[in-house]
């Protein structure tokens, strides 16, 4: 009898101590980090998810300390949604005044306007139109978007048919403050945009030029064949831009390393300082004046609560004094 009663004892005294150890629920609500702290003016921040509402990308934004996002303005995997509620929209400009990040849209990955086929044509014509509208509503700046792939018919072609896709979608969105930021591609498979010269041959034939603007990525750019892992290639880019396009041109800036080599035509990103870029290269980007008005945002792996991308962006912090 006297040996169960001591082992009950114990097995108590146990459960007691494991307990103690147990957060509270205070402790457990609290944030994972500590929330970036940028000199005031700086642009950077990442993709931030609106899982839950569109209001939560703000909110998610504040608790990492991102002075600037991007968001998709709807399913990503989906060609339409709901009519956007003026409440929602209201909501959101209201929030995103007031926390003061600078917010701007990708479009779904879905779309392309540069496609042959007569059904997926117009739907993505309609598609990107029907985002532009939400983003408009949301009052963002400008949208994202891959220019196309080609699908086998040759580049000529394909820029070309980009063209007409986006001058339907410019004339179907006409007065629109939204502007639209052609990224730079990697260059896989059929994609178009992989070179400077087609972003600028997409412009320069735009119906409504004012509202072509670029989106450069560090990773498609490196995979793509540009040596931005090299100061002097890294400069050459720069003046490449200003030349083509000029600079005023560039409305966002990716900021992904790469898991691919140099020139592969692979679309992967890496987190920075991890891949075959180097951190150095951000560091060039981050502290060139050319790029301060210009918002700066991560799109590389990570979890729900961000905390991959605290970390990212905290190795650019030293740089920002």
């Amino acid at each position: 009898m006297e040996k169960a009663k001591e082992a009950a004892l114990k097995k108590r005294a146990a459960a007691k101590k494991t307990a103690a150890k147990k957060p509270t629920a205070a402790r457990e609500k609290a944030p994972l980090f500590e929330p970036l702290q940028f000199p005031a003016g700086t642009l950077l921040g990442a993709h931030t998810s609106t899982a839950g509402g569109l209001a939560t990308a703000i909110e998610r934004a504040l608790t990492c300390g991102f002075t600037a996002a991007q968001l998709f303005v709807k399913n990503n995997k989906q060609w339409f949604a709901p009519a956007l509620a003026e409440e929602e929209a209201k909501a959101f400009r209201a929030a995103r005044k007031k926390s003061g990040v600078m917010f701007f849209a990708h479009n779904s990955y879905l779309i392309n306007l540069g496609s042959f086929d007569p059904q997926m044509f117009a739907t993505s014509v309609k598609a990107m139109v029907a985002e532009l509208e939400r983003a408009e509503a949301l009052e963002l700046p400008f949208m994202v978007l891959h220019p196309g792939s080609h699908g086998g018919r040759g580049e000529e072609a394909g820029l070309a048919r980009i063209v007409e896709g986006l001058n339907l979608v410019t004339k179907a969105t006409a007065g629109y403050r939204c502007k639209l930021a052609l990224e730079i591609t990697a260059g896989q498979g059929n994609a178009l945009g992989y070179c400077l010269e087609h972003l600028t041959y997409l412009i320069e034939n735009m119906a409504d030029d004012a509202r072509g603007g670029i989106c450069l990525d560090t990773a498609h750019l490196f995979a793509a064949g540009y040596n931005i892992h090299a100061r002097e290639g890294y400069e050459k880019v720069v003046a490449d831009v200003e030349k083509q396009l000029g600079t005023r041109r560039v409305l966002g800036l990716h900021l992904n390393d790469s898991k691919v080599p140099f020139a592969s035509r692979v679309d992967r990103h890496h987190h920075l300082g991890e891949g075959h870029i180097g951190l150095e290269t951000f560091r060039w980007i981050v502290e060139d004046p050319r790029w301060a008005r210009t918002p700066k945002v991560l799109e590389t792996p990570k979890g729900e609560d961000m905390r991959e991308d605290v970390v990212n962006l905290g190795k650019l912090a030293s740089y920002l004094q």
